[in-house]
């Protein structure tokens, strides 16, 4: 195919005939995206392009049978020399590993040292958190589409629970009417929640929260009992996260906010807000029921560099600082 040519190479005609398989496999079999078969084999453009200039010769399945884990590595050490990020690395070494696969289920190529080559650790991403504003207008909206008063009052509540309190949307979903304290808005102070690995907490529950909460129980026309569940769909099964997911889909079209705005979001936002307003790390860990501090200390990564970016665009020194270099 035209699109593995841009690396100019010649490969011995079995070779080359595998990897026209390998592409349409990918294509109709795997049902892979255009997008990604031409990713694809423009990892394996480069790797093939490196083993051309290692070995001297244009590459054949021999050629791959007997390559190590070293020539691999080689490879890996080329790439990032040139600048190729860690995840392009990573889905690079993927793309190799499907089309090893590929051969060796055809019985063509057999090389058990690319299983044991690691991809390079990629860091751990945390979606873009909104912004308080946009997070706000996303409980004021939440219900703006529903078909009945109590529904609307549900979707404010639960996206109140996550902003507000941190909370999964599992563990907002996997909530019962039990779960919610005894009395009214002006004693339910703390929530149990049951987290990862059924690990339980307390979350303080702010005065919005809680009238939000007593708003929404009381006008649900569902069953009260303790073992009900807190949120239900229309016709009182147990809401499941699809339904909240579609419901902010339709808030970020009519607020105009990115499709990284999840419920997931909210709960980032709620953490990355308390870190930027002062928040202890430890204490953050506890509201959101991290086992681990690191995974709290992403945060600070994150906000680090919206600080960054904060004074680069706004500090009158970073400015003339930036005005000098680029005279």
């Amino acid at each position: 195919m035209a699109d593995l040519d841009p690396l100019r190479l010649t490969l011995e005609p079995a070779l080359a005939r595998a990897i026209e398989d390998w592409t349409a496999w990918l294509t109709h079999e795997r049902r892979a995206s255009a997008h990604s078969v031409a990713a694809y084999r423009r990892d394996l453009a480069s790797f093939l392009r490196f083993l051309t200039e290692h070995q001297g010769h244009a590459p054949g399945l021999e050629d791959l049978r007997r390559l190590e884990r070293g020539d691999f590595r080689g490879w890996l050490a080329r790439s990032s020399e040139r600048g190729l990020a860690a995840a392009s690395n990573a889905r690079a070494i993927s793309a190799l590993k499907s089309l090893f696969r590929f051969l060796a289920k055809r019985g063509l190529v057999e090389n058990a040292a690319l299983g044991t080559l690691r991809p390079p650790k990629l860091p751990r991403s945390v979606p873009k958190a909104l912004t308080a504003a946009e997070a706000q207008d996303v409980v004021d909206e939440a219900g703006i589409y529903a078909q009945a008063p109590w529904i609307a009052l549900r979707d404010r509540a639960l996206f109140m629970l996550l902003y507000g309190a941190g909370l999964r949307i599992a563990e907002a979903l996997s909530l019962n009417r039990g779960d919610l304290p005894a009395g009214d808005a002006n004693t339910m102070t703390e929530l149990m929640v049951t987290g990862k690995g059924s690990k339980q907490r307390r979350v303080p529950l702010l005065p919005e929260i809680r009238d939000a909460l007593a708003d929404y129980a009381a006008a649900c026309p569902f069953g009260a009992g303790k073992e009900d569940p807190l949120f239900v769909g229309a016709r009182g099964a147990r809401l499941v996260a699809r339904v909240a997911q579609r419901e902010l889909a339709r808030l970020r079209a009519l607020l105009g906010l990115p499709e990284t705005a999840t419920p997931h979001a909210l709960r980032h936002s709620f953490a990355t807000h308390l870190l930027a307003g002062g928040g202890d790390l430890r204490t953050i860990q506890e509201l959101l029921g991290h086992s681990s501090l690191s995974t709290t200390q992403r945060y600070t990564d994150i906000d680090s560099a919206a600080l960054l970016k904060l004074y680069g665009e706004t500090h009158p020194r970073a400015k003339r600082i930036g005005s000098r270099r680029s005279s």
